[in-house]
């Protein structure tokens, strides 16, 4: 058995004095301490290790043999990713597919609503064409036929019941100054006043029914 400083012991194991402390903690160094030296007791048959560095652990596999694993590995990685992507075009591919259906879908939807939109204008059309009153030439000719009568009547006024507001002011003589003046106030009042009877452009009275005296 021998007697060594830390110093000593570090240098004759190989290792950092501070390694040594740590084996004296743990007990697997025994320590003594004279004249107030710590010194380490060492057994001189255990031969001391020769200081290095600890070799790094090679793969079991030779160097061959550890990159065709490599390359194996990465084979089957990018096979993975191919297929991968091939699955995702394909989806999108359905995905486009379905959409375009249902866009498909959609337009004869909206073509369907419209030829029923169109065949129920066409009929409502037709209806209204068979419900609408005769063209304006044939409208005017039958009010002439009515103020031609209602003109061949006004001889028996006052017995009949219309007269022109044209007739009636001829027969009463007024000048042409007055009876522009009254024509302008029952034109003014042929829409509103219901005594003022409008066929076509001529203007009517009922002087058997009605009383006129505020528009002359």
């Amino acid at each position: 058995m021998g007697k060594m400083s830390i110093n000593d012991a570090a240098e004759h194991f190989g290792i950092s004095k501070e390694a040594i402390h740590n084996r004296i903690r743990r007990g697997s160094l025994v320590s003594i301490v004279e004249d107030g030296v710590k010194l380490v007791i060492i057994d001189e048959k255990i031969s001391h290790r020769t200081p290095q560095k600890a070799s790094i652990l090679k793969p079991t596999l030779s160097d061959d043999r550890y990159y065709r694993l490599l390359e194996e590995q990465n084979a089957r990685l990018q096979s993975r990713v191919e297929a991968l992507e091939t699955e995702t075009r394909s989806l999108r591919d359905q995905k486009e597919q379905m959409l375009i259906q249902e866009r498909i879908k959609i337009e004869n939807i909206y073509k369907e609503k419209d030829e029923q939109l169109k065949n129920i204008l066409s009929s409502i059309s037709a209806q209204f064409m068979l419900n609408a009153p005769e063209p304006l030439a044939q409208v005017s000719h039958v009010e002439a036929e009515i103020e031609e009568e209602m003109d061949a009547q006004e001889e028996f006024y006052p017995e009949t019941k219309l007269i022109s507001l044209k007739k009636y002011l001829k027969d009463k003589n007024f000048s042409e100054k007055k009876s522009k003046k009254i024509k302008d106030k029952f034109k003014k009042n042929a829409n509103a006043d219901e005594r003022i009877v409008s066929i076509g452009e001529k203007l009517y009275l009922d002087i058997k029914k009605y009383d006129y005296s505020d528009l002359f």
